[in-house]
């Protein structure tokens, strides 16, 4: 059971569920409250952004007006949201959901509408109701003019207007819109807002209409999720993480978001805030990795076009001939900025938008790009002629640089180093090419590429390698560990039961675990040029349990996988990280952990037999 105030204002970032249209998504509190959503897209500026500014944000409050107890849960197989309020008197819902119309990949007509439909229903005695729509468009930058008439509110900022329309009356107080209510036992009220400008009109909602399209829009997720190979022992969890990984996909482009919020911080307080609302290369070729392995053929193709239009090599700048992330719609150009009117969440400034790191160098998305086009070959259709011309030059250049310092996974701004993992998925990049060229006869200048993998693997064995710690190491001739190196057995690079991997596990263990959540790596030990602590890195902790698996240790694997699941919110989400004390931080939801979850659960699942 959920509180209805939070500390300052602020709920707790786990006391969130998601709802969205494959455009973008809108984070409902466990009290009723929208307090973070993008119109019409993922990368848009805020229109609610309580979640960043509890003053200054905005939001759609939907909330019984009188003491109540709150319980939040998914309708079974979907992406709509049952928010339950348990009151004195009675027993009410809000049904929180956005129409999905993925074959249209315009952004006009319907889907350019944006329609976020809240439907309220009393289902036990009667319970009075309260509404305050209050948008702070552009992060709260931009101002505002509202018009009310009888059922219909329409907000106008200079680059967006929303149109509010309602089964209630609504009244008017300064910039937002109010209304109160009183539902008995089987009655309902709608709201619908909805983006309106160009061909989009400001169209009611009506109770029957809005009950259809909830009809509907259940439908449309149990069919996606149909598709779904996965019958092993944590169904509702994986199905979960798929459901949450499907709304992070961009439907117009084929672009996989890795989160689908700004600046929730690492540490609270702390300057560890980062806008994910993008495509990073790594995270979505990851993604694919997991919803094939569960069946879902769509979301890979649809990424596929997106490296095809969007991810094309070029002859190499300072990053290379690929950038580490993209915008939704493939552009290149991603400023960070602060934003110094947010006081943060919990007051943790900056708040930013943008992201700097996509001009780091990071060779290990080379690896994880290329794997992802290997399975999709494997597993979906083969690549085409063009696409292997392009992976022939992606490799051609890794052979040709993966000799040098970089950011590496964690985009440190501390100075480049020569990473250990950006060794281990630039071996990756070039072998799995091979196996590619090899299987399909395809034509690839396999003795140069042979003579480099080899190359990097025993530059990795021999200066990858501490004898004083007696594990892999973070960088070359260093002694700091990272769980980054849980990835060389997951990656096929070492036997998961090679002497040198099992100390490695153990020095993993004893140094960054801690009651099965894993630490990235010790900032003391290894300054990544950031003040304060971060929490334990829940992607790490799924690729621990699945190392763990893999080197036959199953017990252990199992337990921890299911102390993980217990840091899961009351909907099955996860931020990036868990606090000491168990807290979700960072951005939410995070795809990277529901990624590791499904590819964790998937391999033990099969190791129990």
């Amino acid at each position: 059971m959920a509180e209805t105030s939070g500390s300052g204002g602020y709920l707790p970032i786990a006391d969130h569920g998601l709802i969205g249209d494959l455009r973008t998504v809108a984070l409902v509190g466990s009290n009723g409250t929208i307090d973070w959503y993008c119109c019409p897209r993922f990368d848009a500026p805020s229109v609610f952004a309580a979640l960043l500014d509890a003053e200054k944000g905005g939001c759609f409050e939907l909330t019984a007006t009188v003491p109540a107890r709150t319980k939040q849960f998914y309708f079974p197989d979907t992406n709509v949201l049952i928010t339950r309020f348990f009151t004195e008197e009675g027993v009410g819902e809000v049904q929180d959901f956005m129409p999905v119309h993925e074959a249209d990949t315009a952004i006009g007509g319907e889907a350019g509408r944006h329609r976020l439909i809240r439907r309220v229903v009393c289902v036990r005695g009667t319970v009075p109701f309260r509404t305050r729509v209050a948008p702070r468009f552009a992060y709260g930058a931009d101002p505002h003019t509202l018009r009310t008439l009888g059922d219909t509110a329409v907000f106008e900022s200079a680059r967006l207007t929303l149109a509010l329309t309602s089964t209630v009356a609504l009244e008017q107080d300064g910039l937002d819109a109010r209304a109160e209510f009183k539902l008995a036992e089987g009655e309902a009220a709608v709201f619908a807002l909805d983006q309106v400008g160009d061909d989009v009109e400001p169209r009611g909602c009506a109770r029957l209409e809005a009950e259809q399209e909830f009809a509907d829009t259940v439908a449309y997720w149990r069919r996606w999720l149909h598709a779904s190979r996965y019958r092993g022992r944590w169904r509702e969890m994986v199905h979960r993480s798929a459901l949450t990984l499907k709304l992070l996909t961009f439907v117009p482009t084929g672009a996989i978001v890795a989160a689908p919020t700004t600046s929730l911080p690492e540490q609270p307080g702390g300057e560890r805030n980062w806008d994910y609302r993008y495509v990073w290369v790594r995270d979505a070729a990851f993604c694919v990795y997991a919803l094939l392995r569960l069946g879902f053929t769509g979301e890979a193709e649809a990424f596929m076009r997106f490296l095809n239009r969007y991810v094309t090599p070029c002859d190499g700048g300072p990053s290379g001939p690929l950038q580490i992330m993209y915008g939704i719609d493939g552009r290149t150009d991603l400023p960070e900025r602060e934003l110094d009117h947010l006081e943060g969440h919990l007051g943790s400034a900056p708040v930013r938008v943008g992201n700097d790191a996509a001009g780091q160098l990071q060779l290990d998305i080379y690896g994880a790009l290329i794997d992802s086009i290997y399975l999709y070959d494997k597993w979906a259709q083969p690549i085409s002629s063009d696409q292997w011309d392009d992976v022939c030059a992606l490799v051609e250049w890794v052979c040709d640089h993966w000799d040098q310092p970089d950011e590496g996974i964690w985009e440190t701004r501390g100075g480049r180093q020569n990473f250990l993992y950006s060794r281990l998925m630039c071996w990756v990049a070039i072998e799995r090419a091979i196996r590619m060229a090899n299987r399909r006869g395809l034509p690839a200048d396999l003795p140069h590429w042979r003579r480099s993998r080899d190359t990097i693997y025993r530059r990795i064995m021999t200066r990858g390698w501490s004898d004083e710690r007696r594990a892999f190491v973070q960088h070359e001739d260093g002694d700091v560990l990272d769980a980054a190196v849980l990835m060389m057995p997951l990656a096929k690079f070492i036997s998961p039961t090679d002497p040198k991997w099992l100390s490695t596990l153990d020095a993993l263990t004893q140094d960054l675990v801690s009651d099965s959540l894993v630490h990235r790596y010790d900032p003391e030990a290894s300054p990544d040029g950031l003040r304060g602590e971060e929490g334990t890195f829940s992607i790490c902790s799924f690729w621990y349990v699945e190392a763990l698996t893999r080197a036959g240790r199953i017990d252990e694997a199992r337990l921890a996988f299911e102390k993980m699941l217990t840091y899961a919110n009351h909907l099955g989400l996860y931020a990036e990280e868990i606090s000491r004390t168990g807290e979700q931080q960072g951005n939410f939801p995070q795809a990277f952990t529901h990624l590791a979850l499904i590819s964790a659960a998937f391999n033990l699942d099969r190791a129990l037999g």
